[in-house]
């Protein structure tokens, strides 16, 4: 446990320091029309469960992949969490989590975190690595109207991860994370991450791979895109969810109380650490996590 509280503090510390010692007001929900005024990290972070072994993981999104591990924490027994660097977002990898539901399948046979997309300048060199830790070369195809190439593989957990290459693009091009759910009814889930988180909702695509319009909301260099292929779908509530840095995690609680938002794990702090968390779900039970560190009590 005491790891675990000591992951948490250090986790939000690396990515918010200057921020959250700024100086802020601290707001109710009657002056928030939407959590994004508070959001205090200039990306979104997602994290990935999985019941593969840990390792295999690691070799696959730190070696393959190529993002900086930057620590690892045991949390009990052969289960740690790993936090991986993509610009300014993490990616973080731990166990399967009892009272969660798992489906892995095909990207469109479940509601969920079902993709993660991740951008790279160099082909060539990303194959290679592939090739280097014994796995097979991942087949791109060209994107019609673009210089980029894009195939879908698997991780060693059976998750499903989309490569895209684009060459002679600006760094930040390669800092960017596409978080790709899958939802029941998109007009729900659209409200949600318009309204209620108050993300930037970008012009839909059509997108070729899937064959279905793809809805996209953006926080800085971080991206969630919301596909639908109908309802009745089964839910895939554990596999992955979205972690948001906030500079008053109290407003969330009251916003989503106001607006009827559901909350999984209410607003807590763990003593000692003057960490605050409050867990949410979207309209499809996919995790909405929002942290703050350094609260101030009323």
């Amino acid at each position: 446990m005491k790891n675990t509280i000591k992951l948490c503090l250090m986790l939000i510390i690396t990515n918010t320091v200057s921020a959250v010692f700024a100086e802020r007001d601290e707001l109710s929900h009657e002056q928030l029309r939407s959590v994004s005024p508070i959001l205090s990290q200039p990306s979104m972070n997602v994290f990935r469960r999985f019941s593969a072994e840990p390792e295999s993981m690691y070799t696959f999104y730190g070696k393959i992949l190529g993002f900086k591990q930057l620590t690892t924490f045991k949390l009990g027994g052969s289960i740690g969490m790993a936090w991986f660097q993509v610009g300014d977002a993490q990616l973080k990898l731990t166990g399967v989590v009892p009272n969660r539901k798992y489906y892995h399948g095909e990207v469109s046979e479940a509601t969920g975190v079902r993709l993660l997309t991740f951008f790279f300048p160099d082909q060539d060199a990303l194959v290679k690595r592939f090739q280097v830790e014994g796995l097979p070369a991942p087949v791109f195809k060209p994107i019609a109207g673009s210089n980029q190439s894009s195939t879908l593989v698997q991780d060693p957990d059976g998750q499903w991860v989309e490569l895209v290459t684009i060459p002679d693009a600006p760094a930040s091009t390669y800092e960017r994370i596409e978080i790709g759910l899958v939802v029941s009814d998109i007009e729900k889930s659209r409200k949600f991450y318009r309204e209620f988180v108050g993300l930037e909702e970008l012009p839909p695509i059509e997108d070729p791979i899937f064959h279905a319009k793809k809805y996209l909301f953006r926080h800085g260099a971080t991206l969630i895109s919301l596909r639908s292929f109908g309802d009745g779908l089964p839910a895939d509530t554990g596999s992955g969810g979205i972690q948001y840095v906030v500079s008053d995690v109290k407003a969330v609680e009251e916003l989503a109380k106001a607006r009827k938002v559901t909350i999984d794990q209410p607003l807590s702090t763990l003593g000692g650490y003057s960490l605050q968390t409050i867990w949410l779900d979207d309209p499809d039970g996919i995790t909405n996590y929002f942290a703050q560190v350094a609260a101030r009590s009323k």
